[in-house]
């Protein structure tokens, strides 16, 4: 399956939105938790959820540097 890159940025701008929303829903649910062992897997779980809505902002930002350079090279 070919995608283009313009599909590729926004999949991973919807990508990010979804990883980011879990990992602020998470780190909100924190405070209500009183259990040592249950807080720091909580923690742990939101934070996992942000390195990978990191991880396809990074993917995004890539796709849309490749977009620019190509749309540059075009244009030469």
């Amino acid at each position: 399956m070919k995608i283009s890159a313009q599909i590729s940025i926004v999949m991973a701008a919807i990508f990010a939105t979804i990883c980011f929303g879990v990992a602020i829903s998470g780190f909100s649910s924190l405070g209500e938790i009183t259990d040592p062992v249950q807080h720091a897997d909580a923690s742990g779980f939101a934070w996992f959820w942000a390195f990978l809505g990191s991880i396809a902002v990074v993917f995004g930002a890539v796709g849309v540097w490749l977009t620019k350079t190509e749309a540059q090279g075009q244009d030469a």
